[in-house]
């Protein structure tokens, strides 16, 4: 079936308003952190590289790139070189890209200078890897920025790929950021250019601080329970909002991007299995259990795992270490976002008096954080299990160090009695430095010096999991990501 192109110029007149010399609608005045990075990209890039943006559904990579079209426009870029067009549009999608420049250059003839092309859902482009290729080593007149929510051909299309394209991870919205949305007006916190500067801080600094963030703790319980989408934080019912982001991954992502991308004919099946995760999220992956609990064969549920990673919706973590023993050992999984589990199932805020499952959002939220910080270095996030069954729920492989997260958020302050496995890693690897994440604002400073029989000086700080998030979100905008933990 073939589109008209009269279709197609109307669709896309819709799309481009700054055709018109109109402004584009809605547009916020808040930036997400990676604003910056694509608007670098888009101005003045590093190298010749089309830039992707990936991440799940309803994140903000639309008003990303928006925002990175209208700043082009102030900068003096003409109307008619940027085109902004998304393929999840069902005329879009059947007449393909090239029909689509086509209608595009009909409408509005080139302008002298360079032209911007920002495709949204750039997954439903036909051959798309092989597309943006051609784009980049052929059309040096094109600056190219492309979102995904679910990019089949990302690890398949890498070796056609390489060099071709710098991939922006989006997460959900920090703490920081989902503060910024709501607009809030609370006491301002001490800034910090990395971890390390709690160290340094004497026991003024941390009471000061702890005062100060007392305004941030009931907004962070709520942060959990809405989750770090836009447009989520910005729904008064907590109900209403947990619904949108239900419909948003059963409706969109599982039922709709699954079989449309990937051809999934089991789609309850593959519901069942993202259920399971829900419920064990934060928690090792037990293939066995899954299996034998859905009753689906082992490769069909790995399938379905990998699937579920590549729409973003999933993070998989494997043990600490190398080889052989790595392979054969179990992942452990966590959520996209602390509110999808409750989201899914229906929970409302009841979460909230769950101490067990307020404590894994809490350790879903605080991976989340240090991964958006530390992903442009290539960090590597395992999970550490040592004698006696002993673990650190997270450890960061950042800059040539390895920095082990603990996460403790319940009500009684954390001793050296609370962090065998800890302590026991930080040892047997001669760690300086370690991190407990805790619950209680006075639970922040410096853990007392406990001995060790290797005589090595580890320094474990404890620092409540609403000041984490927030200075990880805040660490984004102000700091570029070269320092260490």
């Amino acid at each position: 079936m073939k589109v008209s192109q009269d279709e197609l110029i109307a669709v896309l007149s819709q799309f481009n308003p700054w055709w018109r010399d109109e402004a584009i609608a809605d547009l916020p005045g808040w930036r997400r952190a990676a604003y910056r990075e694509l608007h670098a990209w888009m101005s003045n890039p590093p190298a010749p590289r089309a830039v992707l943006l990936s991440g799940a559904r309803q994140i903000g990579k639309t008003t990303l790139m928006l925002q990175a079209a209208d700043a082009l426009l102030k900068a003096g870029v003409p109307a008619a070189n940027i085109l902004y067009a998304t393929f999840d549009h069902p005329l879009l999608k059947l007449a393909g890209i090239d029909a689509v420049l086509d209608a595009w250059r009909a409408r509005e003839p080139k302008a002298d200078g360079l032209e911007y092309l920002f495709l949204d859902e750039a997954q439903f482009i036909r051959d798309w890897g092989t597309w943006v290729k051609h784009q980049v080593d052929f059309r040096k007149d094109r600056r190219l920025a492309f979102t995904g929510s679910a990019m089949p051909l990302v690890e398949a299309g890498q070796e056609s790929g390489v060099g071709r394209w710098h991939t922006i991870r989006l997460t959900t919205l920090s703490f920081y950021e989902y503060l910024q949305i709501k607009n809030l007006q609370l006491p301002a916190l001490p800034p910090i250019k990395s971890l390390r500067d709690l160290f340094d801080w004497s026991a003024a600094d941390f009471y000061r601080t702890s005062e100060a963030a007392a305004p941030y703790v009931g907004h962070f319980h709520e942060y959990l329970v809405r989750g770090g989408f836009p447009q989520t934080a910005q729904v008064e019912s907590i109900t209403q909002a947990q619904r949108l982001l239900r419909e948003d991954i059963i409706d969109k992502v599982l039922k709709r991007d699954m079989t449309a991308l990937f051809g999934v004919r089991r789609v309850l099946d593959l519901e069942h299995t993202f259920l399971y995760l829900c419920m064990h999220d934060g928690g090792l992956l037990d293939m066995g259990d899954l299996c034998a609990n859905l009753e689906v064969k082992r490769p069909t549920a790995q399938n379905f795992i990998e699937l579920l990673e590549a729409t973003h919706l999933i993070y998989r973590l494997p043990p600490f270490g190398y080889g052989k023993d790595v392979l054969r050992a179990r992942f452990k999984v966590y959520l996209a976002d602390a509110a999808i589990a409750p989201a899914v199932m229906l929970k409302g805020k009841t979460l909230l008096d769950d101490p067990a499952a307020l404590g894994v959002a809490t350790e879903t939220a605080v991976f989340k954080h240090l991964f958006a910080r530390y992903y442009p270095q290539n960090v590597r996030f395992t999970y550490w299990r040592g004698k006696k069954d002993r673990e650190v729920d997270l450890v960061a492989e950042v800059a040539g160090q390895i920095i082990p997260f603990e996460v403790k958020y319940r009500a009684q302050h954390t001793g050296a009695r609370e962090l065998k496995g800890l302590l026991e890693l930080c040892e047997q690897k001669k760690l300086a430095r370690g991190y407990v994440v805790t619950k209680s604002l006075d639970d922040f400073g410096v853990l007392p010096s406990v001995p060790s029989k290797t005589q090595a000086t580890t320094q474990i700080m404890r620092i409540p999991a609403p000041l984490l998030c927030y200075w990880m979100g805040a660490h984004e905008l102000t700091v570029p990501p070269q320092d260490t933990v």
